[in-house]
């Protein structure tokens, strides 16, 4: 009898000791998250957004229609169409890249004329990035290029395809030669933009819709990430952190070596790590990878996004700009949203910057309405232009407005001129 007792109590105290020691480890007195510890040191803490693939953030920024005799249309991200020609293209092979000067052939010339499509990348995209969501062959001159534009068409008379593969430089342009894409495949792809909102081909090498542009204007309601969160997944030990409050009425909370600067007003933070590693040379591949790899552990992602990429003073520059519906959200000095913003060094990050707000869609609601287009168009173009700024692009997008409990989307004409600079009309 006495040992079936002492069996009961020593059997109590090792259940006990095992509860005991499961709620110091995890400490979850009140049923909280569990914290782990990511390879980087950074405390992984609750999924604050969906992970992302790379392969996720790598898209056109828009699908160009050319119908021959100087007709043309436009398929924005999301678009039925856009997204038919897209999946079938990635599982197209290109090979045996040629390579030849921009100057060869007249381009213009080539888009009134030659039934095909363009996939535009404005900003470029490494090839070792574009090898991930598309079939490229290797070839050591092409596999160091930046690709901003990828044009796909027929000629007359012609019983192949022909794929070119634009530099970002500029300069230089290539051919594959072995293109997994017959006449008829290209034809059909064309075939979607018959019935479409018709473009024009402006001087600028720019297209604008002949007619007003249908476009949705949202409400949506938001969220929005705590501070305490964001220090969680960045501070190794945020108890360590001391708080100053700057004059400006923002905060920082830093551990002697990194900083987080958090604006409440904006509901914006900058986070940046001065102990990265010191210049050296650039991988912008292989930099972009680390950076998702680095946003889907500390704070994730909240809707769709497109990368956007350049390097400049030994540093990988990224920005990760997202979408509703078919359409970018722009970031402003006046209201920051929409945008995750990067540099990486060595395939470390050196500063994140990103908005706390994110939107809660699936509860907004939407209104039809209408961009001008054609002659009204041209006449706000025009305006804003002056003498001396060239326009060289024109594209929808939403500007983002604050109102309670949400943001208003409010879509507009986004005018970008040569030097970079952009403004919008509507």
């Amino acid at each position: 009898m006495k040992e079936r007792i002492k069996s009961l109590v020593l059997a109590t105290l090792v259940v006990a000791s095992l509860v005991q020691s499961y709620f110091l480890i995890y400490r979850l007195p009140g049923g909280g998250d569990s914290i782990v510890t990511s390879e980087t040191n950074y405390v992984k803490t609750e999924n604050m957004g969906q992970e992302r693939n790379i392969e996720e953030l790598i898209f056109p920024d828009q699908m160009i229609i050319h119908l021959g005799e100087d007709k043309h249309t436009v398929f924005y991200p999301g678009n039925t169409f856009y997204q038919l020609i897209y999946s079938r293209l990635q599982g197209r092979a290109f090979d045996d890249f040629q390579r030849r000067s921009v100057q060869s052939v007249n381009w213009n010339q080539l888009r009134k004329e030659n039934p095909g499509f363009e996939l535009s990348f404005k900003e470029g995209i490494p090839v070792a990035l574009l090898q991930r969501v598309m079939r490229l062959g290797t070839d050591s001159l092409f596999q160091g290029e930046t690709i901003n534009r990828i044009s796909i068409y027929t000629a007359k008379n012609e019983t192949k395809a022909h794929a070119l593969f634009f530099s970002a430089k500029g300069d230089v342009v290539y051919e594959a030669t072995q293109a997994d894409l017959t006449v008829q495949d290209v034809q059909q792809h064309v075939d979607f933009g018959t019935s479409w909102t018709p473009y024009t081909l402006m001087d600028g090498g720019y297209y604008i819709p002949a007619e007003a542009l249908e476009t949705i204007e949202a409400v949506v309601p938001t969220g929005q990430f705590t501070v305490e969160q964001m220090q969680r997944s960045l501070f190794f030990d945020p108890s360590m952190t001391r708080n100053i409050r700057e004059k400006d009425g923002s905060e920082i909370y830093t551990d002697s070596k990194r900083s987080l600067q958090v604006k409440q007003e904006q509901r914006w933070i900058s986070y940046t790590d001065p102990a990265a590693p010191p210049a050296g040379q650039i991988d912008p591949a292989k930099d972009a990878l680390s950076a998702v790899d680095f946003v889907n552990q500390h704070g994730g992602w909240k809707g769709r996004s497109r990368m956007m990429l350049k390097t400049a003073d030994s540093k990988t520059q990224l920005q990760f700009q997202q979408y509703y519906g078919s359409f970018p959200i722009l970031d402003s000095m006046q209201f920051r949203f929409g945008t995750i913003s990067m540099e990486m060094q060595q395939e470390t990050v050196s500063s994140y910057e990103r908005s706390l707000e994110y939107l809660n869609e699936g509860e907004e609601t939407k209104k039809s309405v209408n961009l001008p287009g054609g002659d009204k168009l041209k006449a706000l173009i025009k305006k804003v232009t002056g003498k001396n700024r060239q326009v060289v692009d024109v594209y929808p997008a939403y500007r983002p407005s604050t109102i309670e409990d949400g943001l208003k989307l409010i879509p507009v004409w986004v005018i970008r001129f040569g030097n970079g600079e952009e403004t919008t009309v509507s």
